[in-house]
C-alpha cells in the first residue's frame, strides 16, 4: 500500500477515491471501502482512501477515538487499498474552504468517489454531497443497520465506554484492540497472587470498563488472560488503570509494547470489603476467563 500525506504526493492517472474518517474502520466502512474496490475494478483503476489524522472530532471535540493511526493503517492494508492518503487534521486544515478540499479531488483526478450518507466537508461542514457531484459521480452508501441500529462510530464508542465488547465486536467486525507500552506500576496484583502488567495507551485511545477476558500479543509470543480497566475503588484509587494479568507468563514486560483483544466482559469493576475479597474474586475471574479461552 502506498501511503501519502498530500493530494500532490499522488501518482498521476485516474482514480476511484473513498473519503472518510474511517474510526474504528467498522462495517460499515468495510462497506464502503468494498464498493469503491468493486467500481476500481471494474475501471481497472486504482482505489485511494482519503483519511484525516487524528479523526475530524477527535480534533474538535476531543472526542476518544478506536483506531490510532498504526491500527488503521494496518486494517487498510488488510482489506487491500492501494494508495491511502492520511492527511493531518490541523487548525489550518479545518478552515479550508470546500473549494479547497474539492480542488484536491480533482488533483487527484478521481474518477468515482464514494462516501457515508453523513459525510461533510469545508469549514463548518459547508461542503454538500452534491458539491462533489461536481468532481465526480459520487456514491452516497446509506448507513447500515445491524442489531437494532446504525453501525456508527459514535455508536461503537458509547458500547465500550459501557464495557459492552461483545456487541462492539458485531459492529466491528472483530474484537475490539488496544495497543500500549508497559509501564511501572504499584505492584498490587503481584502481592495479590495476580501479577500485572500496567499498560499506558495512547491519549483518548477509548478503553472499555470492567474486567474482561483477553487474548495478549507480546514480543515473547501470544498469551490469554484478563485485564481490568477502571480506578481500583478498593484501594481509593483516582487515576483509571489498564492493566492485564497473562496466563502461563513469567518475565519481565516493562518498556515493551503489548496488543490486548477484549473477548468477552467478566463483570463490571467493584469496590471489595478488603484485599482479601479482592483476592478471591480475581480467582474467579481468572477461572472464568480460561473457560472463555478454552483452558
Amino acid at each position: 500500500m502506498l501511503l501519502i500525506n498530500d493530494p500532490s504526493d499522488a501518482p498521476a492517472g485516474p482514480k476511484v477515491v473513498a473519503i472518510g474518517s474511517f474510526d474504528g474502520l467498522h462495517l460499515g466502512h468495510q462497506h464502503l471501502i468494498h464498493q469503491a474496490q468493486q467500481e476500481a475494478k471494474n475501471q481497472h483503476i486504482p482505489l485511494l482512501v482519503y483519511t484525516f489524522d487524528p479523526p475530524s472530532k477527535v480534533f474538535m471535540k476531543g472526542e476518544g477515538f478506536l483506531t490510532d493511526l498504526s491500527e488503521k493503517l494496518e486494517l487498510l492494508r488488510g482489506l487491500g487499498v492501494e494508495i491511502a492518503l492520511i492527511v493531518p487534521f490541523t487548525e489550518a486544515f479545518s478552515k479550508r474552504s470546500k473549494d479547497d478540499f474539492l480542488g484536491d479531488l480533482r488533483s487527484l483526478e478521481a474518477q468515482r468517489i464514494f462516501v457515508g450518507a453523513d459525510f461533510r466537508f469545508g469549514q463548518g461542514r459547508a461542503g454538500s454531497l452534491e458539491d462533489l457531484n461536481t468532481v465526480a459521480p459520487t456514491q452516497i452508501l446509506p448507513l447500515l443497520e445491524l442489531s437494532g441500529g446504525p453501525v456508527k462510530s459514535s455508536r461503537i464508542r458509547d458500547l465500550l465506554r459501557e464495557g459492552e465488547v461483545d456487541e462492539a465486536k458485531l459492529l466491528l467486525g472483530r474484537v475490539y484492540t488496544a495497543r500500549g507500552i508497559v509501564q511501572e506500576g504499584d505492584k498490587l496484583g503481584r502481592r495479590l497472587g495476580f501479577p500485572t502488567a500496567n499498560i499506558e495507551v495512547a491519549p483518548l485511545k477509548i478503553l472499555p470498563m470492567g474486567v474482561f477476558a483477553v487474548r495478549v500479543q507480546t514480543p515473547q509470543g501470544r498469551f490469554g488472560g484478563m485485564a481490568n480497566v477502571g480506578y481500583r475503588p478498593t484501594v481509593s484509587g483516582q487515576v483509571l488503570r489498564f492493566e492485564v494479568h497473562l496466563f502461563g507468563f513469567t518475565g519481565d514486560l516493562y518498556g515493551q509494547e503489548l496488543s490486548v483483544e477484549f473477548l468477552t466482559k467478566l463483570r463490571g469493576e467493584k469496590k471489595f470489603e478488603s484485599l482479601e475479597a479482592l483476592k478471591a474474586q480475581l480467582a474467579q475471574d481468572a477461572e472464568a476467563a480460561r473457560k472463555v479461552l478454552g483452558f
